[in-house]
Order: structure tokens, then C-alpha cells, then sequence
């Protein structure tokens, strides 16, 4: 009966992550929407752009390989389980011993690697000027993301997820300048990654400034529905990396807690979803976009936080 208590609850946040990332991208449409004074769509249009284009014939490009038609299914399946390994309502579940910061960094690469291959694998301008911008901005939010990563693991003493958050929730932390250099770094790292304001605007379809839309553009069908479901739970895995690790409050301890603790978790982390997409919406309607040529000095700016951060946590162990 244990074993299947422990099934059901990780399958829960499974089920939870993939039934709540497209709420969370109509969600920040809807409140961008109205922060300009129009309508907007419905909250839940993704789950019906997403329907629709499950319909659709995939059409494919007369000398696109194998891995063109196999990508979208891998980058799907690699951020599907770096999202349902962050803990969200609970820390300490069946999987807690893969749940590690820097197995996600790697499913995170492994999804941006074949997704940059399939978009020059076509040969058209449009995938090959987006993957070279992908790899780009990959090049220096990785090891940013990693000095990040060395940040809590000198804090925490771990690198697995749920140590991580127990010790940040607990109050020997305290209020750390190196903390906060990390949760900046993090933060600057989650908007390029996404392709959102300031780096990308996914509202566009510009060929002199997209970035994540130019690799899927000979994409459609259920292929597509597959990468447009993968970026919504990208966005969906950063913000619930950053309320896992920065802020963990209510969050249940997997195995000492009742199905009340786990409901007040589950409750707590909407409300950290509701009130980062409304905070990522309000900072996407007062930005404006950068050039691309400054988007290494905006991820040189995150990997510099990252750097300090670490350093500082050095120096002040040294006393």
C-alpha cells in the first residue's frame, strides 16, 4: 500500500505539471491583454490551439531525416520530466533521488541541442539563423544556470531538489546577498531561456529578432503541438524551480504529512504560479525588447550575479 501511496502522489505532480503549463501561458496572455485595455483570449486557448493542432496533417519537407520528425517528441519527453522532477506541492516523492539541479540543466541541454539540430536540419535561412541565436544564448545562460546551481549547493550542501528546499525553508538560511544574486541570475536566465521580453517576444514572427520561433516554423500537426507543449512547460518548470528553491513556503514533506498538508501545498503553489505569471506579464508589458547583439551582455550580466554569488559564499566561509 506504501509503494502505491507513493505511485499515486508522484503521479499526481506529473499529471499536475502537464494539466497546469498551458493554463499558466494563457493565464500571462490574458493578464498582458488586459494591461493594454483589450479583451485578450480566453485563459484557456492554449488547450484549444494545442487540440487543434493535434488535428492537423503533419506536412514535411521533401529532405527532412529522421531526426526532424523525432525531435519534438524527445524535446518534449526530456522537459516533461525536468518539470515533473521540481518538486511543487511536496519535496521528498518517489523520484526524489533523480531530482537533482544538475540532471535538469542536462535535460534542459539535451532539448535545446535537438531542438537547434532540427531547425537546421530543413536547410532553410529561417532555422539556421534561429539555432545560431539558440546556441548563442546557450553558450552563456548554461554556465550561468550552473554557478547558480554551485550557489545552493554550497548553501544546502546539496544538489538534489528536495534537500535544497527543506534547508532554504528552514530557518538557519536566513537572508543571504548571495541567495539573492542567484535568484537574479536564475530569473534573467529563465527569461532567455523561455524567449521572452527582453530577449524574444513569442508574440512575434519577425525573421530579423525571432529566436525560438524561427527553428519551428516548418513545423505543424501534432509535431508542432508537441514543441508548443514542451516551451509552455519550460515556462511552467523555471517558475516552479524559483518557488521550489527561493521560496518554499507551505510546501509538504513527502511522507509526514497528511492529505491536508498536501492540498495547502498544492494550494500554495498556485498562488506562486498566479502571482509569477502576473508579475512576468506586468515586467513583459513595461519592456521593450532588446537587439540581439545585447543579449550576451544581458546573460554576461546573469553569469556575473552566478560568479559573485559563489565567490561570496567562499569568502564568507573563510572567516
Amino acid at each position: 500500500m506504501v509503494v502505491i501511496s507513493d505511485i499515486m502522489v508522484q503521479g499526481a505532480q506529473m499529471l499536475l505539471v502537464l494539466l497546469l503549463a498551458p493554463l499558466l501561458t494563457g493565464f500571462v496572455r490574458k493578464v498582458k491583454a488586459r494591461l493594454v485595455r483589450r479583451e485578450g483570449a480566453s485563459v484557456f486557448q492554449p488547450y484549444r490551439d494545442l487540440l487543434r493542432l493535434m488535428r492537423k496533417e503533419v506536412v514535411l519537407a521533401d529532405n527532412a531525416s529522421w531526426l526532424f520528425r523525432v525531435t519534438p517528441y524527445v524535446t518534449f519527453a526530456a522537459i516533461w520530466v525536468a518539470a515533473a522532477l521540481v518538486p511543487t506541492f511536496a519535496t521528498g516523492l518517489l523520484f526524489n533521488w533523480t531530482a537533482d539541479l544538475i540532471a535538469i540543466v542536462a535535460l534542459l541541454g539535451s532539448a535545446r541541442f535537438f531542438l537547434a539540430l532540427a531547425g537546421m536540419d530543413v536547410g532553410t535561412s529561417f532555422g539556421g539563423i534561429g539555432s545560431s541565436r539558440e546556441v548563442m544564448i546557450a553558450a552563456l545562460a548554461e554556465p550561468a544556470m550552473l554557478l547558480m546551481v554551485f550557489c545552493l549547493a554550497l548553501v544546502a550542501g546539496s544538489t538534489q531538489l528536495s534537500t535544497v528546499a527543506n534547508v532554504l525553508a528552514s530557518s538557519y538560511v536566513g537572508l543571504r546577498v548571495s541567495l539573492g544574486m542567484a535568484l537574479i541570475a536564475l530569473i534573467m536566465v529563465a527569461l532567455a531561456e523561455n524567449g521572452r521580453i527582453p530577449i524574444d517576444n513569442p508574440a512575434t514572427h519577425l525573421e530579423l529578432t525571432m529566436v525560438h520561433e524561427a527553428m519551428v516554423l516548418e513545423y505543424s500537426g501534432r509535431h508542432l503541438a508537441m514543441i508548443e507543449f514542451g516551451a509552455f512547460l519550460k515556462l511552467l518548470l523555471y517558475i516552479s524551480l524559483i518557488a521550489c528553491v527561493f521560496m518554499p513556503w507551505k510546501i509538504a514533506v513527502f511522507g509526514s504529512g497528511t492529505v491536508a498538508a498536501y492540498a495547502i501545498g498544492a494550494g500554495a503553489y498556485l498562488v506562486k504560479l498566479a502571482v509569477a505569471g502576473f508579475l512576468l506579464a506586468l515586467f513583459e508589458t513595461a519592456t521593450a525588447k532588446m537587439r540581439v547583439f545585447r543579449v550576451p551582455q544581458f546573460l554576461g550580466a546573469a553569469l556575473m550575479l552566478g560568479l559573485l554569488g559563489t565567490l561570496l559564499l567562499f569568502v564568507s566561509r573563510s572567516f
